[in-house]
């Protein structure tokens, strides 16, 4: 297959460009080359600002097109309507296009955001509006394209260092700060699986909007946390301290120092339906798997800082903090 892949050097494109070379197919990469332009050795890289269109791969024919970095609803249009005789297109988009879930188990069905079609770059308030606006340009101009909508992406690779930083805390053992309820669902989908099923999506010509989660079964917060002790094979132990408490101490849901962690009205994020997703091809490996990996990934190969999680000194006064008021 003749596959243009716009993006396609940062963790989700790492892993579905090494899977379609495995395959065999035929790869370009259409990107600024600004993340890790020498990810992939050997493959043609075009280099583009796609907002100002894809002129420079000049107007090429291709089977399929996997759009993984379309933010801003005007370049994704142009992008659309200049691969327009592609076999298909798969676009990325998030959950976040969701301004609420108002309860468990909803997916494709949840509301929506009003759409932004502002120009301009996306900001962490604006993104899921944006992401409604960009699914609606690519449905104006492909109607049979495949739309997906990951949740909480994790695996080796994971530039977010969000569940990273949980099998990382894990393996330093000790003991261990766990925000909120115990019980609070959590999704996770990994990289590698939502790699290899849009290839699959490009391939078989899947139309519709699709949300991506996983693990492959539900999963709670303290699974998960134990999930990381288990793959790690350390002593941790977690504490598991109140939303109330983190409040007073000048934490909320939204923060990076504390991932996964959802305010209680928030919850239904990390409990949405994959059912659609599943029953076209999706399979969500165990979480188990994705926790070893993740820890062998951290271990050996784990470039840059880390970007999410408490410093060590802080996740201790905070216990402390909270080991002095339980005992007053």
């Amino acid at each position: 297959m003749r596959l243009l892949v716009l993006g396609g050097t940062r963790f989700i494109g790492r892993h579905l460009v090494r899977m379609a070379l495995e395959r065999g197919d035929q790869v370009t990469l259409f990107n600024r080359g600004q993340t890790d332009p020498e990810a992939h050795p050997g493959v043609e890289q075009v280099r583009g600002d796609r907002a100002d269109g894809l002129g420079s791969l000049g107007g090429r024919a291709w089977d399929a097109v996997i759009d993984i970095s379309g933010y801003v609803a005007g370049a994704v249009r142009r992008s659309v309507e200049e691969t327009a005789e592609a076999g298909h297109y798969v676009f990325v988009s998030t959950i976040s296009v969701h301004p609420e879930v108002p309860r468990a188990g909803m997916g494709e069905d949840a509301p929506l955001s009003e759409p932004d079609w502002s120009e301009g770059p996306w900001t962490i308030e604006r993104y899921g509006p944006m992401k409604v606006a960009c699914e609606m340009a690519v449905r104006e101009r492909r109607p049979e394209a495949t739309i997906v909508r990951p949740g909480m992406v994790i695996g080796p690779g994971d530039y977010t260092d969000r569940f990273t930083y949980w099998v990382r805390r894990a393996s330093q053992g000790g003991e261990i700060l766990a925000p909120g309820d115990p019980a609070q669902p959590v999704q996770g989908i990994d990289a590698r699986d939502l790699a290899g099923w849009m290839l699959r999506a490009a391939t078989e010509r899947i139309a519709g909007t699709f949300t991506a989660v996983g693990p492959d079964r539900p999963t709670t917060f303290a699974e998960m946390l134990e999930t990381a002790r288990a793959a790690t094979g350390s002593d941790a132990r977690f504490t598991w301290v109140s939303d109330g408490f983190l409040g007073e101490h000048g934490y909320d849901a939204s923060t990076d120092d504390l991932p996964f962690w959802l305010s209680p009205a928030e919850r239904n994020f990390f409990a949405m339906s994959n059912r659609r997703a599943v029953e076209a091809g999706l399979a969500p490996r165990p979480l188990a798997e994705t926790a070893r990996d993740v820890a062998a990934w951290e271990g050996a190969y784990r470039p840059g800082p880390r970007v999410s999680g408490l410093s060590r000194e802080r996740e201790a006064e905070l216990l402390a903090a909270w080991h002095a008021r339980a005992g007053r």
